[in-house]
């Protein structure tokens, strides 16, 4: 039997920097961490890092 294995939605966008005054990809906002863990957390943290990331973003892109 095959086991399918659901494909979870990340917002990468392939632009993986880090920016060394926040901690934040430059490409999606997240932290390493959040990075490392996107694919193992449950989907309500996962929504939780989401709402944050336009926040991000707009201090990103200054």
């Amino acid at each position: 039997m095959i086991e399918y294995v659901p494909i979870i939605e990340s917002p990468c966008i392939g632009l993986c920097t880090m920016d060394g005054a926040t901690g934040w990809c430059l490409g999606c906002g997240r932290t390493i961490d959040e990075i490392a863990r996107w694919g193992s957390t449950d989907q309500a943290d996962r929504d939780a890092v989401t709402a944050e990331l336009p926040a991000r973003m707009k201090v990103l892109e200054g």
